[in-house]
């Protein structure tokens, strides 16, 4: 009998640690049948599940052109490889070739189970598309893997539930860019310009079906300035649209304010699997944090225009190696989270973010207006 375990839900050690020769799978979907999956792999002791990808193949509830998603998983996969993962798979629906030979397994879905309509629903398309992006990634000794997608899941989530009528959320999206993967095995990376073309690929999809608002959400820091270039070429575009992305969470000025109220620690104490990521997995999967493990980490090379904290402070931008700073892969104070500092800032992300949408439904109906406007004078003749 095989036991499968949820990959994501591990810590970096614990990944790291892991046999090479153990089978991986990155599943398209849901409802495969895992006694199948095991036959399948000759029955091994154990296998890891890594997060579903919830879209992007050829019928799903959002397909992609083919080109796109196969470059997306090929370095999802690629990055597995890397580590010296030697059985390493997709699994999809069956009749569905992604050209990855003996990387991919296929198994016929219950009829039940095939997408059977589009997403977002079409009665849709005057919200705001929420488009959730998480990572599955290293957070130190003591969080998940999953840290970054648990965190963007249940804020997208919260907004689709405070701005009804006005938001629609995608299912969040696992895998996104971490540059500084090597250092740290079993962290995946999308690569940045597949990442870019991917998610251009999605707005095409939405924007030929007749949506025009979109907030790419990104609750890892390595995602953003990949989200902002797609943000600008779909900006050139599709000018009848209004697209927009923003860094993280909590980055506003009442989110910093927030943040500046309640935080325990000094400047480099907020970065990466710190007192504001263990906070909020604290209060989401208790049962995910190990805080016997905690490693504090805060002696960066820092300079006046170059530090670490939430909101990224200094004049200059850079991406130096990791292991400059760090042992356990932390930038912050993990220590100090605590269950009641990740409910208030849940709460303060979750409405930082409302906000944004009803800006974006403003930024939209302004410059529609302003467009028919100017219409209007030139027909009349009008400078």
């Amino acid at each position: 009998m095989t036991s499968f375990f949820q990959y994501d839900e591990l810590t970096w050690p614990e990944i790291a640690a892991l046999p090479r020769q153990i089978p991986l799978i990155i599943p398209l979907g849901a409802g495969y049948d895992w006694d199948l999956l095991a036959e399948t792999l000759d029955l091994p002791e154990k296998a890891g599940l890594l997060p579903t990808i919830p879209f992007g193949w050829r019928g799903s509830m959002l397909p992609v052109e083919i080109p796109l998603f196969n470059g997306y998983i090929q370095n999802l996969l690629n990055s597995l490889q890397d580590d010296g993962f030697t059985h390493v798979f997709a699994l999809t629906p069956q009749n569905l070739d992604l050209g990855l030979g003996g990387w991919q397994i296929t198994q016929p879905l219950p009829n039940h189970l095939t997408p059977s309509a589009l997403f977002p629903p079409q009665e849709a398309t005057q919200c705001v598309v929420l488009m959730p992006v998480g990572h599955t990634e290293q957070h130190s000794y003591h969080l998940p893997l999953s840290t970054d997608t648990i965190i963007i899941d249940s804020i997208a989530k919260g907004i689709a539930t405070g701005a009804p009528g006005k938001a629609v959320t995608l299912p969040v999206m696992p895998y996104g860019v971490s540059t500084h993967r090597a250092a740290f095995a079993g962290t995946l990376n999308a690569g940045g310009r597949a990442f870019e073309d991917f998610w251009l690929g999605v707005l095409d999809t939405l924007i030929l079906r007749g949506f025009t608002r979109f907030y790419l959400l990104s609750g890892h820091g390595g995602n953003c300035s990949f989200l902002v270039n797609v943000v600008k070429y779909a900006g050139e575009r599709y000018y009848q649209a209004f697209i927009a992305t923003a860094w993280l969470y909590l980055s506003g000025p009442a989110g910093i304010t927030a943040i500046e109220k309640n935080r325990e620690s000094k400047i480099g104490g907020m970065g990466h699997a710190c007192e504001l990521e263990t906070s909020l997995v604290l209060h989401l999967r208790p049962d995910l944090v190990h805080m016997d493990r905690v490693v504090d980490e805060t002696d960066f090379i820092s300079t006046p225009s170059y530090y670490m904290d939430w909101v990224e402070g200094g004049a200059l931008i850079a991406n130096p190696p990791w292991e400059d700073d760090v042992t356990a892969g932390a930038y912050g104070a993990g220590s100090l989270g605590t269950v009641e500092k990740g409910a208030i800032w849940l709460q303060a992300a979750i409405a930082e973010k409302i906000s944004h949408v009803d800006e974006i439904h403003q930024q939209y109906e302004r410059r529609i207006a302003r467009r028919l406007e100017y219409k209007s004078r030139h027909y009349r003749g009008e400078s």
